[in-house]
């Protein structure tokens, strides 16, 4: 791959909007031939469960579910704030595909050497 890019999610259903461009800007990352990398937190953390974005669909994008589908397909990956997943109680053992529980080193260690990264 060229390089690596992260995009940084903080939003589920409490902004749709928000959370769908980000997994269009982050296919996009892929589609560009960069390793990419989705953090999930705060609220975003929700998306990891399986069966949570089934619903979602903003006017004018695919379903979310189609673009975090088509991301894991293509190798992306999901890293999964660990505290903010504890924090609400979701089941570690439904995970969408591409997703990892992780702390926030494992985040710096990917950004550290540069990686150019997007915040939604």
């Amino acid at each position: 791959m060229a390089g690596q890019f992260c995009v940084s999610l903080t939003h589920a259903k409490d902004n749709t909007d928000k959370a769908t461009v980000a997994f269009v800007i982050a296919n996009a990352a892929l589609g560009s031939d960069q390793e990419t990398l989705v953090f999930l937190s705060t609220e975003g953390v929700r998306l990891a469960v399986n069966g949570y974005a089934d619903d979602m669909h903003e006017d004018g994008f695919a379903p979310l579910k189609e673009l975090m589908t088509n991301f894991a397909e293509a190798d992306g990956t999901i890293y999964v704030c660990s505290p903010c997943f504890k924090k609400r109680g979701l089941d570690e053992n439904n995970l969408v595909p591409g997703a990892r529980i992780v702390g926030g080193a494992k985040l710096v260690e990917f950004l550290a050497g540069g990686t150019p990264s997007v915040s939604y």
